[in-house]
């Protein structure tokens, strides 16, 4: 049983992994810096696990308690999005997302925290939240 899990854990990892890439694009002509909001996605489907369920909990409170001023401006986001409900395909499909993912978003800028979200929500959550702000930071500074 347990090698049973520790096959679907990987397995999650490795779709985690492939659905999106971070990526570096240059932000586009024309748009002004600083003033794209920032989301924090957490893609999901109904069925969970623990990890899962941790992952998201995990980056919903690091995102409350690191930015509580941008989360009330409206200038930062932490949604949780079910890929099985019918209303969340479009956002998925624009994201390029087809599994459990952490995913910051910002403009064209995306940058995908799932591996690092499922290493370390259970075992390290403060490492995880310490990635987190790295990552907002650099964004919030665009």
């Amino acid at each position: 049983m347990k090698k049973l899990l520790m096959y679907g854990f990987t397995l999650l990892l490795m779709l985690g992994q492939g659905t999106v890439n971070a990526q570096g694009n240059k932000k586009s002509a024309g748009k002004d810096q600083g003033q794209g909001k920032i989301e924090v996605y957490y893609f999901h489907f109904t069925a969970r696990c623990h990890t899962c369920l941790n992952v998201e909990a995990k980056a919903k409170e690091a995102v409350e308690m690191l930015y509580p001023d941008l989360l009330q401006q409206g200038k930062i986001s932490f949604q949780s999005i079910n890929l099985d409900d019918e209303s969340s395909k479009g956002l998925a499909q624009k994201l390029n997302v087809y599994g459990q993912t952490l995913l910051i978003v910002k403009d064209d800028k995306k940058v995908n925290l799932t591996n690092e979200g499922f290493m370390y929500a259970n075992s390290n959550p403060q490492k995880l939240t310490a990635i987190i702000k790295e990552k907002v930071d650099e964004l919030l500074k665009m």
